[in-house]
């Protein structure tokens, strides 16, 4: 049967992702956002206006919603919190319920940033409490508390230091930088997972477009395999990038003052996703080089 798949924040990472694996899908996409982005066939869709949505549902007949939309400025959210709670939370509760009268699924991109205000020293699990130390990672908790409430049938994919060919990310930055940088301190002592958005993309895809998420709604985990610091990313994106001549040093995060607090470790146990679904997930560095090759070209 063929279902109609509405998409939120198409022109951002992971909705960029999300159009090219779904190319040759035998299921109808609707890409919104807020902003047209030149080359890309765009629905124009807010979805803090609870009128828009539920008009952009019955006329699509959607009976999915992607929901790749939110406030990501961490530091900005601290001075934003309105709107980060607009975007981050209210929003996502517009969705949920929306879907709830209409009795579909939605599928909500959450963050590693849920975790943080507590030492921890081994993956973060799904049951976990939430401990945001931030205005950004309190919003994205509070949006998934309200999907929960919501009724409506859902999948909560939490993921962590997403990258891509798209947009401004970690990656595209420190190929800029090492390239045109002599030395560069990067912070050592944050540790987590890089994400490709296609590896997340052709997930999310397969889950939805499969039905393997009947029965199995709630929430996951999703990153790439392996762990490092912000320190051994750049280190890799330079090699792989061959920008051998800038002298990148590991410094402390305290050496660059912040608004919030960064999670030191958020690490995300990957077990549940794996098992529910059977899927094997690259290791992230496979997708680092991936991406580079992509970008390069």
């Amino acid at each position: 049967m063929t279902m109609n798949i509405l998409v939120t924040g198409a022109n951002g990472q992971l909705g960029n992702e999300i159009r090219i694996v779904t190319r040759n899908s035998n299921h109808n996409y609707v890409f919104t956002d807020v902003v047209e982005t030149e080359g890309n066939v765009t629905t124009i869709l807010d979805i803090t206006d609870v009128e828009a949505v539920k008009t952009i549902v019955k006329d699509f007949d959607v009976s999915v919603i992607i929901n790749c939309a939110a406030y990501t400025n961490v530091d900005a959210a601290e001075d934003n919190q309105t709107l980060a709670e607009k975007l981050n939370a209210e929003a996502p509760a517009i969705l949920a319920n929306v879907m709830s009268e209409k009795g579909g699924l939605l599928v909500h991109v959450s963050t590693d940033y849920v975790f943080g205000g507590d030492p921890y020293n081994t993956p973060c699990r799904e049951d976990q409490k939430g401990t945001p130390t931030g205005v950004y990672g309190a919003t994205k908790l509070r949006g998934e508390e309200l999907i929960k409430a919501s009724g409506c049938k859902y999948l909560i994919l939490r993921t962590a230091w997403l990258y891509s060919e798209f947009g401004k990310n970690f990656v595209k930055t420190m190929l800029n930088l090492t390239s045109t940088k002599p030395q560069l301190n990067v912070v050592f002592d944050q540790v987590g997972t890089p994400t490709y958005a296609y590896d997340l993309a052709k997930v999310i895809i397969d889950i939805v477009e499969s039905g393997k998420y009947e029965g199995h709604e709630g929430i996951y985990h999703f990153s790439n395999e392996g762990v490092c610091s912000w320190y051994d990313f750049t280190k890799m994106i330079a090699s792989m990038a061959g920008n051998t001549d800038c002298d990148i040093q590991p410094c402390h995060s305290d050496e660059f003052p912040s608004k919030v607090v960064r999670p030191s470790y958020s690490v995300l146990d990957k077990t549940k996703i794996k098992s529910t679904f059977g899927i094997k997930i690259p290791y992230w560095t496979d997708s680092l080089r991936k991406c580079i090759q992509n970008i390069k070209q």
